[in-house]
Formats: structure tokens, C-alpha cells, sequence
């Protein structure tokens, strides 16, 4: 899921960065204290599940729970993702630092859409029905974050379009083991506090 440091243009690169920047400083304001450290675990959890990758092309494939992130935090998403990635980047040298607007782009954001999308959807259902929507939201995460990292290497140039088709195949059979993984935690989480998904509803 990280493009690397050379993969793309230079206007890529830019606007990636710029629009990361935005999205992390409406993260930053829809950071409550009761927020931080849930912001806290799922950044952990994002980096530790991102530590095993497959890498494809200048790419890679792994899981990294953005879904997840986007259901619980809403916004607060892209800073909490934003700090896994600069230490990923900086410890192990995943993705790299000139790409951290666009890799933080490609994760965050479809985490904040489907947030935004099923987290309502979510506190009003039973238990079983909360996994399940909490599956096709940790899935439709990981498949915009393909759709954008594909988008960027084939704005990038022609010869990279071949790369974008396998980045985008090579993360279907990643998308049924995140779903499986976000349905457990979200109906977990629906069953111990309920309240957690009402709240942000409303937020």
C-alpha cells in the first residue's frame, strides 16, 4: 500500500502533500482528549499490521486496518494513519519521505469516506449486522486505497499504467482478510460499547 520514494511525479507527489495537509489539520481539530488514545492504538495497530508487506512493483500490498481507523476516529483518521506512516517510514524505510502526502492520501482518506458513509449505519444495527457492515467497510477501505495508489502511478505516466492493474489485483485477496478482521473488531466493539457508535454519529 506504500508507493515508493521516485514512484511518481513530481505534481503527484505535490498534491498528495497538500491535500494530506488538509485533511490532517480537520483531523487534528476533531481530535478530542477522549480521541487520542484510541488515535493512539489504531496508529499502533496500522503500523504493526503494515510491518508484514508483499512488495508489488513500487508498491506493496499489506493489511493496514484503515477501515477501521475510518469508522472509529472519523477525521482524526488521517493524523493517527499520518504518524504510522512517518515512522515506517522513517525506522524501516517503507514507502519513503517524499511520498508521505500521497501514501497518507491513499490510506486516510477512503478511511474518512467510508466512515462517514457507514458509521451511522452502524449504530443503529444489532451486533451481527454491525460485523457485517463493519466488514464491507474494512473491504471497500482497502479497495479505494488501491483505486487511489493505482490512480497516482497511472497519472504518473503510460508505463506505469501495467503497475497500477497489479496493484490493483494483487489487493483482492487482502480485501477478504481485512473484512474478515474489521467485522470482528467492529461487532466486538458494537457489543462492549455500543455507545462508541452512536456518538460519533452524531459528531
Amino acid at each position: 500500500m506504500h508507493i515508493v520514494d521516485g514512484a511518481v511525479s513530481g505534481p503527484i507527489v505535490a498534491a498528495g502533500a497538500l491535500l494530506s495537509a488538509g485533511g490532517i489539520a480537520l483531523g487534528l481539530r476533531a481530535m478530542t482528549l477522549d480521541r487520542i488514545p484510541t488515535a493512539g492504538v489504531l496508529a499502533a495497530s496500522f503500523f504493526v499490521a503494515s510491518l508484514i508487506h508483499v512488495p508489488v512493483g513500487p508498491s506493496s500490498v499489506h493489511l493496514i486496518l484503515n477501515g477501521l481507523a475510518g469508522l472509529v476516529l472519523g477525521w482524526a483518521a488521517f493524523p493517527a494513519l499520518f504518524v504510522g506512516l512517518v515512522l515506517q517510514a522513517v525506522f524501516f524505510g517503507f514507502g519513503g519521505v517524499t511520498v508521505l502526502g500521497i501514501n497518507t492520501l491513499a490510506i486516510a482518506l477512503p478511511a474518512v469516506l467510508i466512515g462517514a458513509a457507514l458509521r451511522p449505519l452502524i449504530a443503529g444495527a444489532g451486533p451481527a449486522r454491525a460485523a457485517v457492515l463493519g466488514g464491507i467497510g474494512g473491504a471497500g477501505a482497502l479497495a479505494l486505497t488501491g483505486v487511489v495508489i493505482a490512480a497516482a502511478l497511472a497519472l504518473t505516466g503510460a508505463g506505469f499504467v501495467p503497475a497500477a492493474k497489479l496493484v490493483l489485483v494483487a489487493h483482492l485477496p487482502v480485501m477478504v482478510i481485512e473484512g474478515l478482521l474489521t467485522a470482528a473488531a467492529v461487532g466486538l466493539l458494537h457489543r462492549v460499547r455500543p455507545d462508541l457508535f452512536t456518538a460519533l454519529a452524531t459528531s
